[in-house]
Protein backbone atom coordinates (compact mmCIF):
# COMPACT_ATOMS: atom_id res chain seq x y z
CA UNK A 1 0.00 0.00 0.00
CA UNK A 2 1.24 3.36 -0.70
CA UNK A 3 1.37 7.02 1.45
CA UNK A 4 1.79 9.02 -1.57
CA UNK A 5 -1.14 11.52 -1.98
CA UNK A 6 -3.54 10.91 -4.57
CA UNK A 7 -2.45 13.40 -7.49
CA UNK A 8 -4.80 15.56 -9.59
CA UNK A 9 -6.28 13.75 -12.42
CA UNK A 10 -6.03 15.14 -15.81
CA UNK A 11 -9.81 16.00 -17.19
CA UNK A 12 -9.85 15.94 -21.00
CA UNK A 13 -11.76 18.47 -22.74
CA UNK A 14 -14.10 15.98 -24.76
CA UNK A 15 -15.39 14.07 -20.98
CA UNK A 16 -18.92 14.55 -19.79
CA UNK A 17 -17.45 15.53 -16.71
CA UNK A 18 -15.30 18.65 -17.24
CA UNK A 19 -15.99 21.82 -15.43
CA UNK A 20 -18.06 24.16 -16.92
CA UNK A 21 -16.78 27.42 -17.71
CA UNK A 22 -19.02 30.48 -18.18
CA UNK A 23 -19.49 32.03 -21.30
CA UNK A 24 -18.90 35.74 -21.45
CA UNK A 25 -21.25 38.45 -23.10
CA UNK A 26 -19.29 39.89 -26.25
CA UNK A 27 -20.55 43.70 -26.63
CA UNK A 28 -21.73 44.31 -30.48
CA UNK A 29 -22.51 47.79 -31.62
CA UNK A 30 -25.36 48.04 -34.45
CA UNK A 31 -24.10 47.89 -38.27
CA UNK A 32 -21.08 45.81 -36.45
CA UNK A 33 -19.98 42.98 -39.44
CA UNK A 34 -20.48 39.59 -37.56
CA UNK A 35 -19.29 35.81 -38.90
CA UNK A 36 -21.61 33.22 -37.75
CA UNK A 37 -20.46 29.61 -38.27
CA UNK A 38 -24.05 28.03 -39.53
CA UNK A 39 -25.77 31.35 -41.25
CA UNK A 40 -22.25 32.65 -42.58
CA UNK A 41 -21.61 36.80 -42.80
CA UNK A 42 -24.11 39.15 -41.45
CA UNK A 43 -24.62 42.63 -39.68
CA UNK A 44 -25.81 43.45 -36.56
CA UNK A 45 -29.19 45.67 -36.71
CA UNK A 46 -29.93 45.59 -33.05
CA UNK A 47 -28.64 44.63 -29.18
CA UNK A 48 -30.43 43.60 -27.16
CA UNK A 49 -29.52 42.75 -23.28
CA UNK A 50 -29.16 39.39 -23.80
CA UNK A 51 -28.82 38.45 -27.55
CA UNK A 52 -28.09 40.50 -31.24
CA UNK A 53 -30.37 40.75 -33.94
CA UNK A 54 -28.61 39.83 -36.81
CA UNK A 55 -29.44 40.23 -40.47
CA UNK A 56 -27.67 37.39 -42.86
CA UNK A 57 -29.10 38.96 -46.05
CA UNK A 58 -32.30 37.75 -48.56
CA UNK A 59 -34.37 38.77 -45.51
CA UNK A 60 -32.79 35.80 -43.23
CA UNK A 61 -32.96 37.64 -39.76
CA UNK A 62 -32.27 35.70 -36.63
CA UNK A 63 -31.94 36.44 -32.82
CA UNK A 64 -28.41 35.29 -31.34
CA UNK A 65 -27.50 34.86 -27.77
CA UNK A 66 -24.31 37.47 -27.20
CA UNK A 67 -22.85 34.29 -24.77
CA UNK A 68 -22.88 32.48 -28.16
CA UNK A 69 -19.10 30.70 -29.08
CA UNK A 70 -20.37 30.49 -32.57
CA UNK A 71 -20.69 34.54 -33.34
CA UNK A 72 -17.56 36.18 -34.12
CA UNK A 73 -17.10 39.88 -34.74
CA UNK A 74 -14.87 40.77 -37.95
Amino acid sequence: MSTRPAAMRRILPSSPFAPTVAATAVDYSDNERVCHDRHGLGRVLRTESESVVVDFGDGKVVRIARTSERLTPL
